[in-house]
């Protein structure tokens, strides 16, 4: 059984995987800031059912609410459940609103991204598992899209920032040796 913690466990993609984990026998620690991007009725949902579905399996459940620039709080969190892998699906999204509120975008998806990753070095993670976007693309007219293809040239603040992510793990991975897996979402719904 493995202490797997999930960033951003409240939201579409966070919420499956923490329940299918849960189904399997694993301790998930789920973390999400709440925030009210999306309707946070839907998120207390998500989080009553991945609690719902932890009482009847042989995995276990502990939800936090804070953000990824919380260091002190990721800290207690790590030094609390030493997780063994780490998930982060957490992050500001959406390309329009990048435009509007630029800020919340450098925070959560560089600042705290980044105050993750040092939370994994400090602790030897055996994984750490990424959310990018298919938004790093940018401007790339070559269809299809692969991972082999150039994808200097962001479009928006959030593929730019998501591209960023893609960079500071791979030198996290090269220079502290933790295995790290980016996944570049298209179009998840």
């Amino acid at each position: 059984m493995k202490n797997i913690l999930v960033t951003g466990a409240a939201g579409f993609i966070g919420s499956a995987l923490a329940i299918r984990l849960i189904e399997n026998g694993e301790n998930v620690i789920g973390f999400d800031d709440l925030n009210s991007y999306y309707d946070i009725n839907l998120k207390e949902s998500r989080l009553k059912e991945i609690t719902a579905v932890s009482e009847k399996s042989s995995g276990k459940w502990k939800s936090y609410k804070s953000s990824l620039e919380n260091e002190p709080s990721l800290n207690d969190i790590f030094n609390t459940h030493s997780p063994d892998i780490v998930v982060n699906l957490a992050a500001q999204p959406g390309v329009w609103y990048s435009l509007e509120n630029p800020s919340a975008y450098i925070q959560i998806n560089l600042v705290g991204f980044s105050n993750l990753l040092e939370q994994c070095r400090n602790h030897s993670v055996d994984n750490f598992i990424f959310a990018s976007s298919s938004s790093v693309y940018g401007g790339n007219k070559n269809l299809p899209f692969c991972e082999s293809q150039a994808v200097d040239h962001p479009v928006s603040l959030y593929a730019s920032t998501k591209k960023a992510n893609e960079l500071i793990a791979h030198s996290y991975s090269h220079l502290y040796g933790i295995p790290c897996t980016g996944l570049r979402f298209f179009t998840v719904y």
